[in-house]
């Protein structure tokens, strides 16, 4: 993934427009091979808009997004083939079963044998084994954002992208997610996590990217937004 001092993602004055909307509005962000980085902020503040974009699922308005040394805009194949994304709603398809999303998912990624056994230790620690062969329709919100992040994590991604993967989820999810987020890390991925929650975030990540209304007023150390004195900080940046 290159120089070890060069940013993984390199998002410069990224802009994003939905009609008369801007969805994103000049968000500047690096982050790094073997580190993770938090997008922090309110609903509505630019954080899965942004997730999308690094994801190669929507495209820049203006400004640029480099993932892993391709360029969102020009090499969006390339983008999707070295990420694994949890999006913040939907990816599941409602009459398929928890196996059979992996086994698309090692189909399309041409995984080679022996993902079968990650794959059934991934959905143990997030306790899906006892229903991997229950179609997802009837899961619960907290039941599809925990798959999501097996789906994500299952191929290794150079980077990965968990948008609001603690939305809903119970304690043991919560565990489990942030348990992927550190085997990601040891090996040398890039992480991006976005959330709303504050505490989770700095608990999951090292360096905190605060946005409000759709741009960057703040990057931070996690130690930054700890405890009391993080609470206010935070709440300051958001008034």
């Amino acid at each position: 993934m290159g120089d070890a001092n060069s940013p993984v993602v390199d998002v410069r004055g990224l802009v994003v427009r939905f009609g008369e909307v801007e969805a994103v509005a000049g968000v500047d962000l690096a982050a790094y091979a073997g580190h993770s980085t938090a997008l922090l902020g309110r609903n509505g503040a630019g954080k899965s808009t942004t997730m999308r974009v690094l994801a190669g699922v929507v495209p820049p308005t203006a400004g640029s997004a480099v993932v892993a040394g391709h360029d969102v805009r020009t090499h969006t194949l390339a983008v999707k083939q070295v990420v694994g994304y949890c999006p913040d709603v939907g990816g599941l398809i409602p009459r398929a079963t928890p196996w059979e999303h992996l086994q698309l998912a090692a189909r399309l990624r041409r995984l080679p044998a022996g993902w079968e056994a990650r794959g059934r230790a991934l959905l143990e620690r997030f306790e899906l084994g006892d229903v991997a062969h229950r179609v997802t329709s009837g899961f619960s919100h907290g039941m599809g954002r925990r798959l999501s992040v097996v789906l994500a994590a299952l191929h290794e991604p150079d980077v990965l992208l968990l948008d609001e993967p603690f939305d809903g989820v119970d304690p043991i999810g919560v565990e489990a997610t942030l348990e992927v987020v550190h085997d990601a890390r040891v090996r040398g991925a890039c992480v991006l996590v976005s959330t709303h929650l504050r505490e989770l975030a700095i608990e999951a990540c090292s360096t905190v990217t605060v946005l409000r209304g759709g741009s960057r007023v703040a990057t931070v150390t996690s130690g930054d937004m700890a405890g009391e004195e993080g609470a206010r900080a935070y709440r300051a940046l958001l008034d």
